[in-house]
């Protein structure tokens, strides 16, 4: 046929067109043989089609931190439906606690619906989320005070005790696991691993019924309860906080050390260790300039997990020593059945569970360079 091209003889020095493709636009061939490189205008449209591929194609670090922030908030949202909705299903009633057995039932609805309790429990989920986004928390049941101010000023002594214990307990954690590992298998390794699993076996109210006993009543060089206030000084506070800080050292440092040992302990067969070894130089050097900064990811995943305990943990704490932070607000609350205090509680407690891991997992991708490049 006419409208057929084809090489009848000798050998084919370029592209074959037959009645398939001589209707196509051809495109160039490479003299090597190498197949046709696509329109770049079609490989950005495969690339990156819609503005996130692009995004991702271009910046995959920051998309990689927008989508740990954007699972934060989409996790934060539905624990807070389970909050809400978990309390919401807890058998009895505010109305009936607050007034006591011999309340009349229209005294109980007056009460109910005062507090709104008479709504769909979807309309008040949707006002009460709300307001939290607000940062309004609503009204006290049992006091009528807001409890955006009232956990503003618990919230703050929390994070005060957390903060002291985090400062001891981190850097005693990872020194400890540095040392563990130069000592390994030698008596200071196995006097270490003794005491953390020590620790780690007991719970923290046992510890700190027992640091009461002996530092509090039998010496007296502690402060209990510890009880805080606005107008004492610095000096007072940590004082005040002594017992309720060692508790928390206690608890989180084995967890934080004994991970930290075995991260590093997990690199130090690498080859980079051994070429170490070989040059002369010590363990110690070694250790910290070698193997500890390769661990930092699983040993950041660790401390982020251990400070998160540290404010959502308090709890135990709190209560045993009488320390007028989150924890025993929240106690007080659920002992009355206080719903906006426990649900405010809860949702605060989430939320620093939920953005500390966040927070560890961009910095293992910023501390790990295989991280920043996925495939």
């Amino acid at each position: 046929m006419a409208g057929r091209l084809m090489m009848e003889s000798g050998p084919m020095t370029g592209p074959v067109l037959t009645d398939a493709t001589a209707g196509e636009q051809p495109r160039s061939a490479d003299l090597s043989g190498m197949p046709a490189k696509p329109n770049p205008t079609a490989a950005t449209g495969e690339i990156g089609g819609t503005f996130w591929r692009r995004f991702v194609f271009r910046r995959p670090l920051a998309a990689l931190v927008l989508q740990r922030l954007g699972l934060s908030v989409g996790l934060l949202f539905a624990v807070s439906l389970m909050i809400f909705g978990g309390i919401e299903a807890l058998p009895g009633d505010f109305a009936t606690t607050y007034l006591g057995q011999s309340a009349t039932p229209q005294a109980v609805e007056n009460i109910r619906k005062d507090l709104g309790l008479d709504r769909p429990w979807s309309e008040r989920y949707l006002s009460w989320l709300g307001g939290a986004v607000k940062g309004d928390f609503g009204t006290s049941w049992a006091s009528k005070n807001s409890v955006s101010e009232q956990i503003g000023n618990r919230l703050g002594n929390s994070l005060f005790l957390a903060f002291f214990a985090a400062l001891i307990s981190v850097p005693l954690a990872v020194g400890l696991g540095m040392l563990a590992v130069q000592f390994r298998n030698r008596m200071p390794d196995k006097i270490i691993n003794v005491i953390s699993l020590a620790a780690i076996s007991l719970p923290e109210f046992f510890i700190g019924y027992l640091l009461i006993m002996f530092f509090a009543v039998k010496w007296g060089v502690a402060t209990f309860p510890a009880t805080v206030y606005d107008s004492m000084s610095f000096t007072e506070r940590l004082s005040a906080i002594a017992l309720p800080v060692a508790t928390l050292v206690l608890v989180v440092l084995a967890h934080m050390m004994r991970m930290t040992r075995a991260a590093i302990l997990n690199v130090m067969s690498s080859a980079y260790v051994e070429t170490a070894e070989l040059k002369g130089l010590g363990m110690f050097r070694i250790i910290a300039r070698h193997a500890a900064p390769n661990a930092v990811a699983p040993v950041i995943n660790v401390i982020a997990l251990n400070l998160a305990y540290l404010v959502v943990g308090v709890v135990v704490v709190e209560v045993v020593f009488v320390y007028p932070g989150m924890g025993q607000y929240m106690v007080d609350a659920v002992t009355v059945r206080d719903m906006p205090v426990v649900q405010a509680c809860g949702l605060i407690f989430a939320a620093f569970y939920i953005f500390l891991n966040m927070a560890a997992d961009i910095l293992a991708i910023l501390a790990n360079p295989r991280l920043r490049h996925p495939r």
